[in-house]
């Protein structure tokens, strides 16, 4: 399938337009939220319309912490005064005294006990809990479930888009291999896909690794750019998906540059570690906790600045969208969505560019990992060199 440059340009701009008006359009999936939202409105104490701001900010408050979650259901938009929520649920994959695998739709929304083999579970705050036929949950002071939880492997939203995002990769890099057979110019996304490939290869790899080993990481580095490029721009879309926002995510991300960094380590990056050249034998000592613990900061720099940058642009995006519907009012409704436009058109740059900052560091932590150092030849050259005279 070909898709012009006019096409994407399109659909890209249709996404910007629409995603002010759609996204807050799904409401609070879960009936605890709402019901924690109707508790703050009944403590108020006075008449409903006196209270409709304060429960509109618990609502939108409420709203937007669920929008940064992960789920077990794909809803599209919500009907709040029916009830009804228009999409699709994910399979639950449960493994409590044997395999259990049912649809989440059976919980309706956190309204329903499941029942399967003996075994009764509910779901609360999207969240598997043991619990009895009458569903029965156990608070801690802080109104944490104290339940027992089986160990749940469901396909959830986030789980469901890097399977999807998976996909997509795989048809594009094929279909740009096959380009290549047609001609040396690549046609249809592969014109847009050689560029980013190209720049990767002498603005990221080249430079940080080095013309020698670079191609050994070419492959990683490309599939984390892409991977997080791709997942970051369904984060922009009304499907309220926010995978690279999840710490989950994107610790695991910069795990598997930590252990790439350090399986591909040579003999000097160890002996900088652990016993630095040409530093006094007490000071090497002092400097080993501190040069292991420098390795562990780095991939945790990866993981909180993909996680930070990606979480604080959608609650801002969303926390404009919600002061539309505070204010409601033909002054602060037109100057808070053309806000919103914009600040979604610079999302998209934000898009790019943490997928470019990760991939960046990345190679730049394996460049340091596999450089070769010359201590002793450049030591023994400068010996070798003719006095300067002054």
């Amino acid at each position: 399938m070909v898709f012009s440059g006019k096409f994407i340009k399109n659909t890209l701009t249709a996404l910007i337009a629409v995603f002010p008006l759609l996204s807050f359009a799904n409401p609070s999936e879960e009936p605890q939220q709402e019901h924690t939202a109707t508790e703050a409105h009944a403590a108020e104490g006075a008449h409903a319309e006196a209270h409709e701001p304060a429960d509109k900010k618990t609502k939108i408050k409420a709203f937007i912490d669920h929008h940064l979650q992960d789920s077990h259901y794909f809803t599209f938009f919500s009907d709040e005064e029916t009830g009804k929520h228009y999409g699709f649920a994910l399979p639950v994959i449960l493994i409590d005294n044997g395999l259990k695998v049912f649809s989440a739709s059976e919980f309706g929304h956190g309204e329903e006990i499941v029942e399967k083999d003996g075994q009764h579970y509910a779901m609360y705050h999207d969240k598997i809990y043991k619990t009895d036929a009458e569903g029965t949950l156990n608070f801690d002071e802080h109104h944490h479930p104290t339940n027992e939880k089986a160990l749940d492997f469901s396909i959830t939203k986030n789980v469901m888009t890097m399977l999807l995002t998976s996909v997509i990769m795989f048809l594009l890099f094929v279909g740009l291999a096959k380009s290549y057979k047609k001609g040396p110019i690549p046609t249809g996304m592969g014109r847009l896909l050689e560029p980013l490939i190209v720049f990767i290869r002498d603005e990221v790899a080249l430079p940080n690794i080095g013309e020698k080993k670079y191609r050994k990481f070419m492959g990683y580095l490309l599939t984390v750019f892409f991977f997080i490029l791709i997942l970051n721009l369904f984060g922009l879309t009304p499907l309220g998906i926010n995978v690279t926002g999840n710490i989950a995510i994107t610790a695991c991300l910069a795990l598997i540059t930590y252990f790439i960094t350090q399986f591909s380590a040579n003999k000097d990056y160890w002996k900088h570690i652990f016993w630095m050249p040409d530093v006094p034998v007490l000071m090497k000592i002092a400097l080993i906790p501190i040069e292991i613990l420098g390795t562990l900061t780095k991939p945790f720099a990866l993981m909180i600045r993909l996680y930070a940058n990606i979480s604080a642009g959608h609650i801002v995006v969303m926390s404009l969208i919600g002061l539309i519907f505070v204010f409601k009012n033909w002054i602060a409704g037109p100057s808070f969505f053309g806000l919103t436009l914009f600040i979604s058109v610079i999302e998209i740059l934000v898009a790019f560019l943490q997928a470019f900052v990760f991939t960046m560091l990345s190679a730049l932590f394996i460049g340091m990992a596999v450089q070769e150092h010359h201590h002793e030849e450049d030591h023994d050259a400068h010996t070798e060199e003719e006095p300067i005279i002054i």
